[in-house]
């Protein structure tokens, strides 16, 4: 075995991962075996060592010579240079399989992941349970840090690789449009099927990127218990090394969750910002200075809540499939973002009178409802400045803001400014800037 791994060590050409497999497994039994017939060798001596030396000096002296002969005898040599090259070899192994299986990576029907991840973490605790198996510490620990170099610097890097290639907004500008109209149908059909292949590898990424966050944490409790069932006699130093070497390696999970927030960071500028924009726009084509006419007949039928929740509703619709129920509550999340934050902005552009801001705050109510029955997350505080908003707009006069401010606020946490509270008051079309600039906030 000894001879047919140098040569692979040294061979000129690039060995077939799979051959190293057995010869591999050879190794970690020959370590194994070397290592148990030298704890039974100190054993053996340290109990004569007891018996023949009794006073305490004489034997620790002789100890100290025994730990130094079992560290320099030809069999501990011998493992020692085995073992390197054992090291060499396994993260040879290691990383041309984790390749291999990206290579082969396919969407399984069903599945929200691709095969990579589940091939790649069953690779990673082969490797490290071999390694365990030859009862070295410090083979152990070699083995634990080149897995999370490899994981880190070659798979994470491929999960970047495909995000990088961004998520297909499907808005095209003039020029785009003019040249797509010109395009045969054919190539509109190639053109469509490569958008669709594109927004489906991105959205695998992401739940990819998911699943390894969560593999990651599963693979550290998992050969923790290993580690205490293959080196229950190991030294506090033993101890530490492996629990320093396995916190590392369960440290990558946070490297994998800031990949998936910038691929949603994406997902938001590339799929929900463009839409959402135009929809909240359309909030100004609708007055919100009206009679009670037109607040009855609004009230029948919305002219601009409905549209906007169908579109939401459309969008969301287009991820739900394909995103794990983690990460699509985090595009909800992003989502709720965008449409504050352009409902802001459209609100400080548009006037009220008193019936107005009712209809604004049914409207608000109705988003509010929707979006809390699409997702688990709490998002009603993401709506604290607009819901703040339409309590102002929907006062009788302005002094009233005084109940509710200050020393009245009571458990309210206002999160607008003082100056802000001012520019929604003078949104109202029936209350006086003097009033308004009179009031002490």
């Amino acid at each position: 075995v000894f001879w047919c791994f140098m040569s692979f060590v040294y061979h000129p050409y690039r060995p077939d991962p799979k051959e190293l497999d057995t010869l591999l497994a050879e190794v970690t039994l020959i370590n194994s075996r070397a290592e148990l017939y030298l704890r039974f060798f100190r054993r053996r001596v340290t109990a004569d060592f007891e018996v023949q030396y009794q006073e305490e000096d004489q034997r620790k002296e002789k100890l100290t010579e025994l730990d130094r002969l079992v560290r320099t005898c030809g069999l501990s040599l011998c493992v020692q240079e085995l073992t390197g090259d054992y090291i060499l070899m396994e993260e040879y192994f290691l990383r041309e399989m984790i390749m291999k299986a990206v290579s082969m990576d396919i969407m399984e029907e069903g599945s929200l992941t691709s095969s990579m991840v589940d091939d790649v973490f069953f690779i990673l605790k082969k490797c490290i349970k071999r390694a365990m198996s030859s009862s070295n510490v410090d083979l152990v620990c070699a083995m634990l840090n080149h897995a999370t170099t490899i994981l880190e610097s070659d798979f994470c890097e491929v999960l970047y690789s495909r995000l990088r290639q961004g998520f297909p907004s499907g808005f095209l500008d003039f020029t785009q449009a003019v040249n797509l109209m010109q395009s045969t149908i054919q190539q509109r059909k190639i053109a469509s099927e490569s958008t669709e292949d594109t927004k489906t590898a991105f959205l695998t990424t992401l739940n990819n990127a998911e699943a390894c966050c969560e593999n990651i944490l599963l693979l550290k409790t998992s050969l923790e218990d290993e580690c205490a069932r293959h080196f229950p006699q190991a030294g506090e130093q033993g101890k530490a090394k492996l629990e320093s070497c396995l916190s590392d390696l369960a440290s990558l999970s946070h490297r994998f969750k800031n990949l998936l927030q910038e691929g949603l960071a994406e997902l938001d500028s590339s799929a929900i910002k463009p839409q959402v924009k135009p929809w909240v726009a359309t909030f100004h084509s609708f007055s919100h200075n009206i009679s009670e006419e037109e607040f009855t007949n609004y009230e029948a039928n919305d002219p601009f809540i409905e549209n906007f929740v169908v579109n939401l509703q459309s969008l969301l619709d287009s991820f739900k499939g394909s995103l794990s129920p983690t990460i699509y509550d985090q595009l909800i999340s992003h989502l709720t973002n965008q449409v504050t934050h352009q409902l802001e902005r459209a609100v400080m552009k548009t006037v009220f009178n008193r019936l107005g801001g009712l209809q604004f705050d049914k409207e608000l109510r109705s988003l509010v409802g929707y979006l809390t029955s699409v997702t688990q997350w709490t998002i009603r505080d993401k709506f604290a400045r607009l819901t703040q908003m339409a309590t102002i707009l929907n006062m009788e006069r302005v002094g009233e803001i005084l109940d509710y401010w200050g020393q009245n606020s009571g458990p309210l946490t206002w999160r607008l400014t003082p100056a802000e509270v001012r520019q929604v008051l003078a949104l109202r079309v029936d209350f006086r800037s003097e009033d308004i600039n009179r009031l002490k906030l």
